[in-house]
């Protein structure tokens, strides 16, 4: 037994470490209390490992008065995006709720008590798809923040169709202006999580292709960047069909895509020397 208590202390000595060090590495630090619901140890690590994000976001939760301490870079994230990315884990809080399939699928011990919620999970997971306000006051629907996103990226591949550097650079700026007034915050939980994940590459990206005129560094940022595009669209959807497509002969060879709203093949790699080079590889409605 007293083996048994030693173990747990070193457990949670490890873990109030692991997170004050976590902490201590966020640049832009604010804190906050917020409310989450579990019930045990599990839950405890289940929270704490969706709601931390290296160097941008810590949680430490405690599991007797339900509270957990949200410490994030500020500039960079906010309390709601922590609480949509534990909510996907199954646990909720006063402002998001997890989906039932989640919840549901939480060890026996986990499943708390989530008779006094203020909305049923249906109704929450509803309103997200629908764009409606909870019965919290939270709006938490989807809106079409990405569209002007999409539209510039869209942009950006008819310039480089057309082989102009300098057009390519333009709508580059124009699309790195789009992607910063994004708020992360409004977006569905599903498209956050994607969001989160491509942001600093696709931004990183974009950056290169319109602080440079060499056609050729600028194609082999798009590659990557239409790599990024092509797993948010995938979650996002875009108003109309979109073709994802793919040339062989880009990328030395190894191949590469694309996203465009045309069927046809215009192909962004090789401009009018190779324009119809390529095939479509998914039709994403």
């Amino acid at each position: 037994m007293k083996t048994l208590y030693i173990k747990v202390m070193l457990a949670m000595l490890v873990a109030f470490s692991t997170n004050t060090y976590a902490q201590a590495k966020i640049k832009n630090a604010k804190t906050e209390s917020v409310t989450i619901y579990g019930n045990c140890g599990m839950c405890e690590n289940n929270i704490e490992t969706a709601g931390n994000l290296k160097k941008i976001a810590a949680v430490d939760w405690d599991k007797s008065t339900k509270l957990a301490t949200v410490t994030y870079d500020s500039k960079k994230t906010n309390t709601d995006e922590v609480l949509k990315r534990i909510a996907l884990a199954g646990y909720d809080s006063d402002k998001f709720l997890a989906p039932d399939a989640v919840y549901e699928k939480l060890h026996g011990c986990c499943q708390y008590d989530r008779a006094s919620k203020p909305a049923t999970t249906e109704t929450a997971r509803s309103s997200m798809h629908q764009g409606h306000t909870d019965t919290t006051g939270i709006v938490v629907g989807k809106d079409d923040q990405l569209k002007p996103v999409y539209d510039r990226y869209f942009e950006l591949k008819d310039a480089l169709v057309g082989s102009d550097a300098n057009v390519s650079s333009a709508k580059a700026s124009a699309l790195s202006a789009a992607i910063a007034k994004v708020e992360m915050s409004k977006l569905e939980m599903d498209v956050h999580m994607v969001w989160m994940k491509v942001l600093e590459k696709i931004k990183a990206d974009t950056e290169a292709i319109s602080s440079t005129k060499d056609l050729a560094k600028q194609r082999k940022h798009f590659i990557t960047l239409s790599n990024g595009m092509a797993s948010l669209i995938k979650v996002s959807k875009y108003d109309t069909a979109v073709y994802l497509q793919f040339c062989p002969m880009a990328n030395g060879g190894k191949g590469a895509n694309w996203l465009s709203k045309e069927n046809a093949i215009k192909n962004p790699y090789y401009g009018a020397s190779m324009l119809s080079c390529g095939k479509v590889l998914e039709t994403i409605k």
